[in-house]
């Protein structure tokens, strides 16, 4: 007895496209979490006098892991909803976790810039 076809197998490309684009926004959640860590790590290195540049790493730090898990967070809702959508025939191109990603990525990047300044003056 032969097993029945499923939708999703007639969709098989497009839902293996959709877990490696998945598996894409995991490694740039991780990826921003790991600069958290890394900003993070400045943290412990700072002396007692540079408490803007420690502020600032603690700060970098918890945002970034905050950031990443938002990413992937949406990253797996537009999983899920493409699956959906491609079952469906009604895909849509997520947009939030584009925007989630841009927003997150530029704010970390300017508190490293503003880690890196402070720290180079002091």
């Amino acid at each position: 007895m032969g097993q029945e076809k499923t939708v999703d197998s007639k969709y098989i490309q497009q839902h293996l496209a959709n877990e490696r684009t998945f598996l894409a926004w995991v490694r740039t959640g991780i990826a921003i979490v790991g600069l958290g860590f890394l900003a993070a790590g400045v943290v412990f290195r700072s002396t007692a006098h540079e408490q803007l540049g420690h502020w600032i790493a603690a700060l970098i730090g918890v945002g970034a892991v905050v950031f990443g898990a938002i990413i992937l967070g949406c990253a797996t809702r537009d999983y899920l909803s493409k699956q959906k959508g491609i079952n469906s025939d009604t895909f849509r191109s997520p947009k939030l976790s584009i925007w989630v990603t841009f927003a997150s990525l530029g704010l970390v990047d300017l508190f490293l810039l503003a880690l890196v300044v402070v720290l180079v003056l002091y």
